[in-house]
């Protein structure tokens, strides 16, 4: 265990500030993020009976494709723990108020941040010699998962490893190797949030989409690090995409997604239909989409919904829960937890609780709206509603 732990923290309706932890003795393992700096993840401690039960969410943010990308990247908050806030704020799964996170409030509790552009894949010995950026998020995921095991990790009796967008990717690719470093916990499972990024073979957008993930490929070399029974058998550049691997997970996986989802439609299809210039009046108020707007909008979820049905089983070792939002992110906000929009008659928080502790199995598509819904609320408003509903049900 090399890290220092700053305790944390400032209440704040309901939620709590957490300060970082900078692994600096990753640094001369070659541990670190684009611009060479530390590894940092947030720790809250568990206490009572989850003082034995671990849960990290890895943060999302996207990739970078190219050398001249990366090296901007590590000029940003998401290339250098530099350059990000000393604390972070944590809700939804990472809750530390027991009304809005009553299964998990008082479990260890991990906010692990993203700084490699490639969900923690890559590890290139050498830095590039042009632009100083070091490709190492391999080893960045090993040195956190060492600090967390030597911190009390190791004797976990329940964990879970989770992530959004890119997190959400990285989760399904570590998922089975998390599940190796505790080899006597009870219970691992992982939950993937908006991280299955569709191929969309037959859908508009498909050479866009492959070509963007391939540079991804050849920028972090990950060509020989991506799941061996994917590369096998397909073109390497083919396995970020989560379809043509998720099946191989031997560890129970739940997938929280958008139907409408609000980053694959602006940034993995909008491209090649005109750009968010010509859809902004769309994306930013929904009421506004026309006929043609809706209709991609409409193909995208058919086909997004297709392949989720495709390569998540109806076992209970397997979790589902698509919502029609437009949006993309849930699980570490509370509007994407507890006082999430409901499939099913269960909120994202609920069903995925019932999942993890076996209480029942969780897969449900929302069928119900037709069109793409904005279901964003004022805070104020949120948690109003939010409690209302959560004291109706405590009533019955």
């Amino acid at each position: 265990m090399c890290s220092v732990f700053i305790l944390n923290a400032q209440l704040a309706h309901g939620g709590k500030y957490v300060n970082l932890t900078f692994l600096e003795c990753a640094v001369p393992k070659g541990a670190v993020c684009l611009d060479g700096s530390p590894p940092a993840y947030a720790l809250d401690e568990g206490f009572g009976d989850g003082a034995n039960s671990w849960v990290l969410f890895i943060e999302g943010g996207g990739w970078c494709a190219s050398k001249s990308g990366c090296l901007e990247r590590s000029k940003s908050a998401i290339g250098s723990t530099y350059l990000k806030s000393k604390s972070t704020f944590f809700k939804g799964l990472l809750d530390n108020n027991q009304t809005f996170n009553p299964d998990f409030y008082n479990w260890n509790r991990v906010y692990i941040t993203y700084c490699d552009g490639a969900s923690f894949m890559a590890d290139i010995e050498e830095v590039d010699p042009e632009t100083n950026v070091t490709y190492r998020g391999a080893r960045i995921f090993d040195a956190i998962m060492d600090d967390l095991l030597a911190k009390g990790m190791k004797n976990a009796d329940n964990a879970i490893l989770s992530g959004g967008s890119a997190g959400g990717l990285a989760t399904t690719l570590n998922c089975d190797k998390f599940r190796g470093l505790l080899p006597n916990a009870c219970r691992v499972k992982c939950i993937a949030d908006s991280g299955t990024f569709l191929h969309g073979k037959h859908l508009v957008g498909t050479k866009y989409r492959e070509n963007y993930f391939a540079k991804v490929v050849e920028t972090h070399e990950l060509a020989k690090r991506l799941p061996t029974k994917c590369t096998s058998k397909m073109d390497p550049n083919l396995c970020l995409f989560p379809e043509n691997f998720i099946r191989d997970i031997q560890t129970p996986l739940f997938v929280v997604e958008a139907g409408y989802e609000k980053f694959q439609t602006e940034d993995l299809m909008l491209p090649v239909l005109g750009g968010k210039e010509q859809w902004n009046s769309c994306i930013t108020n929904l009421t506004l989409c026309n006929s043609t707007q809706l209709h991609y909008m409409k193909e995208f979820r058919a086909a997004f919904v297709k392949t989720l049905r495709k390569v998540i089983d109806k076992s209970s070792s397997r979790g589902l829960f698509v919502h029609s939002c437009y949006r993309h992110g849930h699980i570490d906000l509370r509007d994407g937890w507890a006082c999430s929009t409901k499939v099913a008659n269960k909120t994202i928080g609920k069903a995925v609780a019932d999942w993890y502790f076996d209480r029942s199995p969780f897969h449900a598509i929302d069928h119900q709206h037709k069109l793409p819904q904005n279901c964003t609320l004022p805070e104020d408003e949120l948690v109003k509603k939010c409690l209302s509903s959560i004291n109706v049900c405590e009533l019955h």
